[in-house]
């Protein structure tokens, strides 16, 4: 199932007319975000949110060098 997401200052304008065009295909439901505020709340949010942005989820390259390849060996 895909869901249209129409935020609520646009569902006077967008909602009819989403409604019609995706009238045909079953796979897709029009709906109102009517959610107020984030489910999460409180300090322990803001750190975590702040945690997120700065952390990098690629692992760190070993240290050290490489050795040789056939190919570099071949150039020089």
């Amino acid at each position: 199932m895909i869901y249209c997401v129409i935020p609520p200052e646009l569902a006077g304008e967008l909602y009819d007319k989403m409604v019609e065009y995706y009238k045909d295909n079953p796979n897709v439901s029009v709906i109102i975000d009517r959610r107020k505020s984030e489910r999460r709340h409180g300090k322990a949010t803001e750190e975590m949110k702040n945690r997120r942005e700065t952390r990098d989820r690629r692992r760190a390259r070993i240290p050290g060098t490489f050795p040789e390849t056939a190919g570099e060996a071949q150039e020089t």
